[in-house]
């Protein structure tokens, strides 16, 4: 494919992970029982291998929606057919700690790349039995988990205070830039997108820890979710095979 980089023919396992970053792809090759490099372009890093006996792969899609749009549009056409995104946001209620896990239902679409797909009044929604999938390996897994509405915007630097003093008062959990575009463009192809996510930032925290604190925290939750996904993944792969 033109910016993955894998040639037309490759088959790719019915599941994918989606993290943002090239290095979390890594990380969770790390957690997999099996991985190996397919290819390295730009923000792209593939690779496939299994976890407890399912086949799956795991490509990065840079920051925001157009990447994350591109990715999905490749990696469908490739045979994969049911998505986790696998990613990092700040927590959009006071209560939710940094390094928290939250899996998304929705996305509030303030991005620009969903509208390229569909109108603004089509609802950016997680498919429903990825999301079950999600829940249930969190419950599984005894860990503290969120659940609720996320927000999607695109410029990482400027923020509404009105608009984000609106979503808290509404509930949203948290605040990122891939989500609404890939449950978008999802809808749009015919495929599944589910979305786990590690919080590494509260703009709503009445006390910020330090810098270092911050990582070290959204490092476990890195890990919590990356679990979650993976365990996700098998529990689906189960139901398919039924």
């Amino acid at each position: 494919m033109k910016h993955i980089h894998v040639p037309s023919h490759l088959k790719l396992p019915a599941f994918g992970l989606l993290p943002g970053d090239p290095g979390r792809a890594e990380r969770i090759a790390d957690a997999m029982d099996r991985a190996n490099l397919v290819s390295e372009n730009r923000e792209f890093t593939l690779l496939t291998g299994s976890y407890r006996g399912t086949e799956v792969c795991v490509c990065s899609t840079g920051i925001g929606g157009p990447s994350a749009a591109i990715a999905l549009e490749e990696l469908s056409r490739l045979g994969v057919e049911t998505f986790i995104r696998v990613g990092s946001a700040g927590g959009r209620q006071s209560e939710i700690p940094i390094g928290s896990v939250v899996a998304l239902t929705g996305a509030y679409r303030g991005d620009g790349t969903s509208t390229a797909y569909l109108p603004t009044e089509f609802p950016a929604v997680a498919d429903f039995e990825v999301t079950a999938a999600i829940i249930e390996a969190a419950v599984q897994s005894g860990l503290p988990y969120w659940l609720g509405i996320g927000y999607t915007r695109d410029a990482y630097y400027v923020r509404d205070e009105e608009l984000d003093e609106l979503l808290k008062q509404v509930g949203v959990v948290a605040s990122e830039q891939e989500a609404a575009a890939l449950f978008v463009v999802a809808a749009s192809l015919g495929v599944r997108v589910g979305a786990i996510l590690a919080t590494d930032s509260n703009i709503w925290l009445p006390e910020q820890p330090s810098a270092a604190e911050k990582q070290r925290l959204f490092r476990r939750g890195e890990r919590h979710a990356i679990q979650i996904a993976l365990e996700a993944v098998v529990g689906l792969a189960s139901k398919r095979r039924i």
